[in-house]
């Protein structure tokens, strides 16, 4: 008992006197002080003593898909820090390839007695894969915020970077400089915002008057490798741009460019999407559709906070406009695409 009210108290930044009135359920602390201790205790493993037992922990999960990409640790910042200035402490899971999965996490959260739980990128995002745990959440009425995709029966409301706009804002830049065989380097078949993508790309070049086929459309694993991949089969068919579902296979087409002796931007224009950072330190800088990050992140928290608060919250998307930010990996079109 005394080694946890030390390390309590320690946590908090207060007294072991302190952590022992809200303990036992004294007067003389403050509400923030109180939350904060009961935090402290979640956080480090304790358990509750069992008059605070009901009431649900000022914890919030922030499920995130992976830290590689650099995109999902910007969305961590964003919501962690806006959940602090509301007094909730962010709980970081993070999947592992054969680690803990995103359904263990949920059951965790769950054991914790968590508030709230906010997922930028997970199960929920692939139309093929179990969303069971999505629906014990649901089940229990815990307030849950999806970040860009949705799962369309289970009622929880999401933010969005809308992706029909994405794709024409780089569609549109590709072919005022000249560009007329454009490939698409998309996420997964079953990726729901990859699809979005590959949706607006076809409805904008139907509008335009120009085509899409089928060739000119490579699907592969998030990634580096996998965006190298993709963009060597797309030129071989030709192609003189590439508009990439990520800066990370936009760079992955850049390196399959300088693996065949072309020049990035002169024989290949590429796009990427996120502007993650240091994409103006790449070489050459990357031209990328800039998701709204911060507005986005902040949009999460304010929907879990009324859903905490307990009103009732529509399951519809808020869609976020991306911005265009061009720099140094798109050209004219050369005279001649480059083709095998």
């Amino acid at each position: 008992m005394t080694r946890r009210l030390a390390e309590v108290a320690k946590k908090v930044g207060v007294s072991e006197a302190t952590v022992s009135r809200v303990l036992n359920g004294k007067p003389g602390v403050s509400e923030t002080t109180r939350q904060s201790v009961l935090s402290a205790l979640d956080v480090l493993g304790y358990e509750r003593p069992t008059q605070l037992r009901g009431e649900r922990a000022r914890l919030v999960g922030l499920v995130l898909p992976e830290l590689q990409n650099p995109i999902f640790p910007a969305f961590g910042e964003v919501v962690g820090g806006a959940l602090a200035q509301l007094g909730l402490t962010p709980v970081l899971c993070t999947q592992t390839k054969n680690g803990v999965t995103e359904a263990d996490y949920v059951d965790l959260l769950l054991q914790h007695q968590v508030s709230g739980v906010v997922f930028a990128g997970g199960n929920y995002a692939q139309a093929d894969q179990p969303h069971d745990h999505y629906r014990l959440l649901a089940d229990r009425q815990i307030p849950v915020v999806l970040i860009n995709a949705a799962i369309s029966d289970l009622g929880f409301p999401g933010v969005s970077c809308d992706d029909a706009v994405a794709v024409e804002q780089a569609w549109r830049h590709l072919v005022s400089l000249g560009h007329e065989r454009i490939g698409l380097i998309l996420g997964p078949s079953d990726h729901v915002p990859s699809r979005r993508r590959h949706e607006a790309a076809l409805r904008h070049v139907r509008e335009i008057g120009a085509d899409l086929p089928e060739a000119l459309v490579e699907r592969a694993m998030f990634g580096l490798e996998g965006g190298q991949a993709a963009a060597t089969r797309l030129l071989e068919r030709g192609v003189s741009a590439v508009v990439c579902a990520s800066d990370q296979f936009a760079l992955g087409a850049v390196r399959a460019a300088r693996r065949r002796g072309l020049s990035v931007p002169r024989d290949l224009s590429v796009v990427g999407y996120d502007d993650s950072a240091l994409m103006s330190c790449t070489e050459p800088p990357l031209t990328t559709v800039r998701q709204p990050i911060e507005a986005m992140g902040r949009a999460a928290v304010d929907l879990l906070a009324l859903q905490i608060g307990g009103k009732a919250m529509s399951p519809e998307e808020l869609l976020f406009e991306p911005e265009l930010v061009v720099r140094g990996s798109t050209a004219q079109a050369p005279e001649q695409p480059r083709g095998a």
